[in-house]
This record gives structure tokens, sequence and C-alpha cells, in this order.
């Protein structure tokens, strides 16, 4: 999840130690993922509702999506919300693993 995303999502209220947290943070499943540099440039700080990755890793990048944001308490905006609900709901098999916060 892009920093600005987080930023946006409710990260901009934490205090300075809580956004070093999750910025270090690579306890939590989805947190750093290696990819491309081009997937990297065209991801940018775009949530799932603008980008979202090639169809075999869809699912498991919206699971990853929603685990960070409910472990961190990460807003959700509608636009976002519809989207990964929509392709949630093709995604049976994915499981979705919430690491609780230390």
């Amino acid at each position: 999840m892009p920093l600005a995303e987080s930023w946006d999502s409710g990260a901009s209220a934490w205090t300075p130690a809580r956004r070093q947290a999750y910025a270090n943070d690579l306890s939590g499943p989805g947190h750093l993922v290696a990819v491309t540099a081009r997937s990297n440039r065209q991801k940018a700080d775009q949530d799932p509702s603008t980008w979202l990755p090639i169809e075999p890793v869809r699912c498991r990048y919206i699971a990853e999506w929603t685990a960070i944001k409910t472990r961190w308490e990460l807003t959700v905006d509608t636009a976002e919300k519809n989207v990964l609900s929509s392709i949630a709901a093709g995604c049976p098999n994915v499981p979705l693993e919430i690491v609780p916060l230390p």
C-alpha cells in the first residue's frame, strides 16, 4: 500500500512513532511485496479503485490491501470499498489473514 494512500486514510493523524512503525512494518503478510519497477510506477499512489494488478495476483492483492487497512485501522472510501467488494466476490479461496498489531 502506498504511503500516500495510508496518509489519506488516517495515518496523517498518527503520532510520528506510529507512522514510523507502519512504514517499517514487515510482520504482516503483504506489507512488502517485490514487484517490477514498471508495475510499481503504474500503481504509484493509487488505491484499487483506480489501479489493480494483473488478474493472476488480483485476489491476493485485494486480500493483502484489506488486511493492512484493517490491521492499521485505516479508512476505506466508497469507490475503494465498491471495487474491493466486487473483486472479493470472485475470490472465494483467498483467505483474509489479519495479523494483530504487537
